[in-house]
């Protein structure tokens, strides 16, 4: 046998299908196989009389989902037996170290798909499905292949949370299904939170009725308006999540449900208000974001109530790990409250450099969910925050908040999930160009970052790394109303997704990604999936040339297809100038491009670039930007490019314990009079405006003169959330070097939930006139 490099592999099947046009699998499937081998000799040429041959009886269901797959994409008809034949054989054995493993191979005898597992052998089946080609037709060619295959990480996850918003029996079944397709092995099932309440749990009947119902939802993001309509009540029996636990057991997936505690409980609290701190009433919650009504903490009752609702889960789901939650628990409740402040007292705790006496107490509650569990031989996971005040002995700690939870958990020799909300929120829009996207709840998540991430930190030791057990994306329903909406946020990203579980990060290569992900699309039709085409779309690359002070535009799409653009607004046609090297930008335009490929026509990308005298000059940073949104660096400031609202999509630059303060070279002499710059404001996320600004000016970029300065207020609880453009206008002057300052507000207001904490200021283009 031969290992030849992939490409050249799929290049030789293209030509056994362009020889004797009997369509030809390709190999090259998402995820991307550890290892391909092209064999000597003769393929296996499927036929009607094909048969699969199930060599061992736990194995008679993947046979089964093997024959669906395969009339799905081709149309044959394939049968299903235990006896012995030439054909397509499932098989256990042993072929690697890994119990998810498998080998497939290919000759002229015929296929042979063996596993460590049922499960090894069903991944088998899915890269056979993935390979095959969408042809009705009577005959399909696979060419001689040995690929030996397993997943890098045991636990590959996808969260799906349907208390802000409920989805059908059915569509659960259809997210399961999505995620098998995905090799993906772990269902999040995020099953309550304020707004709802969706188990049913036998012992607090009420629960199903009045937590389970909200009275109307809140319009927009937390609008302050109202739509009027009543919510409910849904939920799911006991006997319907069994239902869902075997459909996805079926296809090697664990259910893991969550019952969020101690906080995101108002809407428990609504039905049964003797648990919170202060007795209601309550109400499930309207809006969304997370409420201060949480369970009150030093009740002995609230205790009983946390074992007696997982007592029935665990009962119903029979998954190692059950999620407890544990995020976003606000304190404000248990500062006040007498139970909560004895039970402080009672315990000994006591606020520390590190922690307060209430964080230490939720560390109380989470332990003793985590002792009921232990002591029913069940294991918790819990959000990051379950580190703050001690973390529970045998907790596996889910990190959320950037990976740094996941780095101290490792660190302390416990377990880890990855789930970053940079990389791996699927609720995140998934393009900079968000006005004609479904509303969304912000961020900027597009199929190439979630490619990107590496989900084990190079400061881990090779020991430490190996408490890394995996990666999951979440997907949050605020903004996600219907199942439709569902499949638009996930995909193509799971696809993304499931190669970083998957496939060992030397192998995998993005552009070689999106080429393998068109064929996966073909199965999403097939499938009818809603998914988003963001990436078959016209990618624009722009980039600042300080020499000849222009903007150079670069165009590509992922099937090649022919570029049209024009420069003067008018929409392009095929008679519009056909792309073919990069576009150079000296003044003001508006261009538009449109593709045309076999799929037909893309959306037309728009883009107007402004000049100004700063624009495509060179600028210098004099303070520097948080790391963390440094993007392409200071010459975003410059490149004629208006960033959105949204402050993650890389158009702006973020800046936190340093001002904003850079220096323009205009490259000559010239008289200007008006500097101006953008604030994008989200003050939820610490993003704040400026509280001053400056602007010097100089000849010879030594001597510099001040010609403007203002003080800007502290921003009040009231202010929008959006982008406030800052105008400053001045004397005329000549000058050739232009300083401008922005001051970052250092210390977060009284009325702000991190009030005396330091905020982030995002600033974008610089314009000098």
């Amino acid at each position: 046998m031969k290992k030849f490099a992939l490409g050249i592999l799929f290049l030789c099947c293209g030509l056994l299908s362009c020889t004797d046009n009997t369509p030809t699998a390709d190999y090259r499937v998402v995820p991307l196989p550890q290892e391909i081998t092209a064999a000597d000799g003769a393929g296996y040429t499927i036929t009607a009389s094909t048969p699969i041959v199930y060599s061992d009886a736990s194995l008679k269901r993947e046979a089964q989902f093997l024959a669906e797959y395969i009339k799905e994409k081709t149309g044959l008809e394939l049968n299903t037996t235990a006896d012995a034949a030439k054909g397509i054989t499932l098989a256990i054995g042993n072929v690697c170290d890994n119990k998810e493993g498998y080998k497939l191979t290919v000759n002229a005898d015929g296929v042979n798909i063996t596993g460590n597992t049922a499960a090894g052998v069903f991944y088998g089946v899915q890269t056979l499905r993935k390979s095959l080609p969408v042809a009705n037709n009577s005959e399909i060619s696979l060419p001689a292949v040995e690929i030996n295959d397993y997943p890098r990480f045991s636990y590959r996850g996808a969260h799906f949370d349907v208390s802000r918003h409920f989805f059908t029996l059915d569509s659960v079944k259809r997210f399961v299904d999505m995620l098998a397709l995905h090799n993906i092995n772990r269902f999040h099932w995020h099953l309550t939170d304020d707004q709802g309440w969706r188990i049913e749990i036998k012992k607090y009947p009420k629960l199903s009725t009045i937590a389970a119902h909200r009275s109307e939802t809140v319009i927009g993001r937390n609008s302050g308006k109202y739509d009027g309509i009543e919510y409910g009540p849904y939920l799911y029996t006991q006997d319907e999540c069994r239902e869902i636990v075997k459909y996805a057991a079926e296809r090697h997936i664990t259910v893991i449900p969550e019952i969020d505690l101690p906080g995101h409980m108002q809407a428990a609290l609504a039905a049964y208000p003797e648990y919170g701190c202060t007795g209601g009433p309550y109400e499930v919650w309207k809006m969304w974001g997370v409420s201060d009504n949480v369970l009150c903490a030093g009740n002995d009752a609230t205790l009983s109530f946390i074992e007696d609702i997982l007592a029935e889960v665990i009962e119903i789901f029979p998954s190692e790990y059950i999620h407890v939650g544990g995020d976003e628990c606000p304190k404000t409740q248990w500062e006040i409250c007498p139970k909560c402040q004895a039970r402080i007292k009672k315990l000994g705790l006591k606020d520390d450099d590190k922690h307060s006496a209430e964080m230490y107490l939720q560390s109380f509650v989470i332990n003793h969910a985590e002792k009921f569990l232990n002591s029913k031989g069940r294991q918790i996971i819990g959000w990051d925050e379950i580190l703050e005040g001690g973390l529970a002995p045998n907790a596996t700690v889910h990190s959320w908040r950037g990976v740094s939870g996941g780095i101290e958990a490792a660190k302390k020799g416990h377990d880890c999930i990855m789930s970053p909300t940079d990389y791996m929120y699927f609720d995140y829009y998934q393009t900079k160009y968000q006005e004609e996207e479904p509303l969304a709840i912000g961020g900027f998540v597009p199929v190439e970052k979630v490619y990107s991430f590496e989900p084990i930190p190079s400061e881990l030791t090779a020991e430490q790394a190996k408490h890394i057990i995996g990666v999951q994306a979440n997907l949050w329903t605020e903004y996600v109303p219907t199942y439709k909406h569902v499949e638009y946020m996930e995909l193509p990203r799971m696809a993304a997704l499931c190669e970083v579980q998957w496939t060992m990060p030397e192998k995998k290569n993005y552009e070689d990604f999106k080429q393998r992900l068109l064929p996966m699309v073909d199965l999403y039709d097939i499938k009818q999936y809603n998914y988003a085409k963001h990436i078959f779309e016209i990618t624009p690359t722009f980039s600042t040339d300080t020499v000849k002070n222009a903007i150079i535009v670069k165009l590509s799409i992922v099937d090649n297809s022919p570029i049209y653009y024009t420069t003067d607004g008018s929409e392009p046609t095929t008679s519009s100038t056909l792309y073919k090297d990069p576009i150079v930008i000296t003044e003001n335009c508006t261009l538009k491009t449109k593709g045309i490929s076999k799929r037909g026509e893309t959306r037309l990308f728009t883009e107007t670039i402004i000049f100004n005298k700063a624009t495509a000059r060179p600028i210098t940073l004099l303070q520097p930007t948080n790391k963390h949104y440094n993007f392409d660096g200071p010459l975003t400031l410059v490149d004629g490019l208006k960033g959105s609202p949204n402050y993650r999509t890389g158009r702006w630059l973020g800046f936190a314990d340093n001002d904003f303060e850079v220096l323009v070279d205009m490259q000559k002499s010239q008289e200007i009079s008006t500097v101006a710059i953008s604030t994008s404001v989200n003050k939820g996320d610490w993003v704040f405006g400026a509280r001053g600004l400056s602007v010097s000016v100089s000849e010879d970029g030594k001597e510099y003169t001040e010609v403007y300065n203002e003080s800007l207020p502290e921003m009040k609880e009231s202010d929008p959330d959006q982008i406030y453009n800052h105008k400053m206008d001045f004397m005329p002057v000549t000058a050739r070097y232009v300083k401008v300052k922005a001051l970052v507000e250092h210390k977060m207001p009284k009325w702000h939930g991190a009030a005396g904490k330091g905020s982030f200021l995002f600033v974008d283009e610089v314009e000098i006139n």
